[in-house]
């Protein structure tokens, strides 16, 4: 296309059309006629878009750091955090739907449930969560797949300490080299290592306690996602089967990354 079609295209663009409205406004789909049911659709199509955005700040902070662009790389890492803050934020907006409001078309939702996020399983690939059975649970085989390649590449917190050695700290080779398909193991060298950067200070450590901003902000999402569940359906299963709170429960005491909490008592 030359500069003249492409400039006149240009101009022809709309607001609307920019943004894919017509299709993006057609993708809420009730399945009942309750008032409240639009509402629980587009918080949940909400947090799948802030999902896709976030993998994509983690993503282009870990390239940043392989190229060791530390402010590019931080100011992705701030972003994921204040993105964290509006997804907690939306929870509110949720709870304003009552135990009976969402009973009203709750059936409708048949066994589909928010466990079989495809996207927040592969956010939490990307974070360091390594547990190919809860993958293996979700009905596409595609993102069944994806989820897996994740798995098996470096998290953030694999780049973070690769990037740390590539500046002259003291991470082992241990740590480098491991099978990063597994579950991320507490070092006590690489916490020796982490406390020595946070006394220092300067710019490495203020990209750690970024972060921990991040695994405080995960927290915090799954905390006020469990009394959500836990006010709106109680103790019940969750839809799909799932066992409900009593899962979302047992995340909350899962760290992102636990080196960077375990250094807290002795700083």
């Amino acid at each position: 296309m030359s500069n003249d079609n492409r400039e006149s295209a240009a101009a022809g663009l709309t607001y609307a059309g920019y943004l894919a409205l017509d299709e993006l406004l057609a993708l809420q789909r009730p399945r009942s006629d309750e008032h409240d049911e639009l509402l629980f659709i587009t918080i949940h199509q909400t947090y799948e878009l802030w999902f896709k955005q976030i993998m994509h700040e983690l993503r282009g902070a870990m390239s940043a750091l392989e190229r060791d662009e530390i402010s590019r790389a931080a100011h992705r890492l701030s972003r994921v955090r204040h993105i964290l803050k509006i997804a907690v934020a939306q929870v509110d907006i949720l709870e304003t739907l009552t135990p009976l409001e969402f009973a009203a078309f709750r059936s409708r939702l048949a066994t589909s449930s928010g466990f079989e996020s495809a996207q927040f399983r592969e956010l939490e690939a990307l974070l360091g969560v390594r547990n190919p059975r809860l993958a293996d649970l979700l009905p596409d085989q595609a993102a069944r797949e994806k989820i897996h390649v994740t798995m098996r590449s470096p998290s953030l917190w694999d780049t973070t300490l690769r990037w740390l050695a590539a500046r002259g700290y003291e991470i082992p080779d241990a740590v480098l080299n491991r099978d990063v398909s597994q579950p991320y193991e507490e070092s006590g060298a690489v916490q020796e290592t982490l406390l020595g950067i946070y006394r220092e200070g300067g710019e490495e450590a203020n990209l750690l306690e970024q972060l921990v901003d991040i695994d405080e902000g995960v927290q915090e999402w799954r905390y006020r996602h469990v009394k959500m569940v836990e006010r709106t359906i109680g103790r019940k299963s969750g839809t799909g089967g799932s066992t409900g709170v009593e899962y979302l429960a047992a995340s909350l005491r899962r760290s992102l990354f636990p080196d960077l909490w375990a250094i807290r008592d002795r700083m």
